[in-house]
């Protein structure tokens, strides 16, 4: 288990963890709640991982569960530990979301990232200068200086990218992502060259649907499914509402029908090893 295992992904699994736990033992929640002095409200919020556990609660519902493996029980203590830790973007609570919190948090230990945008540029492959038009047209935040915290919030956001144990992000844009004026033909040229930039990584793949795709699947609004290294997390989808709105699924069948839907979209963009020579011109176009 990693050494910087963020709070949010240390305690989806070690709720994972205790409910498969609690099971395996043959016990329902009520049982357990009665023999650990618990409301049973306590123990439903510990196995939706909506809230984090002590060390001694959490070691003695591991005996009552029959937990006597030593190298086990330092595992899950651990996640215990992970999961009252502080992610960096709390210091920022009253700029951004907890919803947006959560998928920072995941996005920052996913080992693939699928995402589509019908309309905008998605968040961890916006210039600065985009980033700053976006916020200011849909967040508007009350001053210069929440406008500039922000935008560094998302500027962060995007160092995931660069690190060399970092996701790979498989985006798929409408075209009308990309021809859609945000902030002026100065911002929109910089833009289109960054995507081109990011396009050339070798853990970013950026695909485009052309207007003449017609209606798609996609047309329903943006999403992003998260994928993970460890089998025992399953894949979280996040889709956005018009407002900008975030609401998170695990449902295994709804997550596999966006997946479904991502590859749907991927058989109508323009093949990858088109995509830069397509956002140069579009830069150029912006000249």
């Amino acid at each position: 288990m990693s050494d910087d295992l963020n709070p949010l992904v240390a305690r989806r699994r070690l709720r994972i963890e205790l409910r498969n736990a609690r099971q395996g033992a043959g016990y329902t929640q009520e049982q357990v709640a009665a023999a650990m002095e618990w409301s049973l409200s306590k123990l439903i919020r510990i196995e939706s991982g909506s809230v984090g556990i002590t060390t001694n609660d959490l070691r003695a519902l591991l005996r009552y569960y029959g937990i006597k493996d030593p190298g086990r029980t330092a595992e899950l203590l651990a996640l215990g530990r992970a999961s009252r830790e502080k992610p960096w973007w709390s210091e920022h609570r009253d700029l951004i979301s907890p919803q947006l919190g959560m998928l920072i948090d995941y996005e920052s230990t996913a080992t693939i990232i699928r995402s589509f945008q019908p309309l905008l540029i998605p968040g961890l492959l916006q210039t600065e200068a985009y980033a700053r038009a976006a916020i200011s047209q849909f967040s508007a935040p009350s001053t210069p200086d929440r406008l500039d915290n922000v935008v560094k919030i998302r500027m962060r956001r995007q160092e995931i990218l660069s690190r060399r144990d970092g996701p790979k992000l498989l985006a798929v844009l409408d075209e009308a992502a990309i021809r859609r004026n945000v902030g002026g033909s100065r911002v929109m040229r910089e833009q289109i060259s960054h995507l081109a930039s990011m396009a050339s990584r070798r853990n970013v793949s950026i695909e485009i649907v052309p207007f003449n795709a017609g209606i798609h699947p996609g047309l329903q609004g943006p999403f992003v499914v998260l994928e993970f290294p460890d089998p025992a997390d399953n894949d979280l989808l996040f889709l956005e509402s018009s407002r900008g709105d975030l609401f998170i699924r695990d449902d295994v069948d709804e997550v596999a029908s966006y997946q479904e839907k991502f590859e749907q979209l991927r058989k109508m963009s323009i093949d990858s090893s088109e995509t830069i020579a397509y956002l140069s011109q579009a830069a150029d176009e912006l000249k």
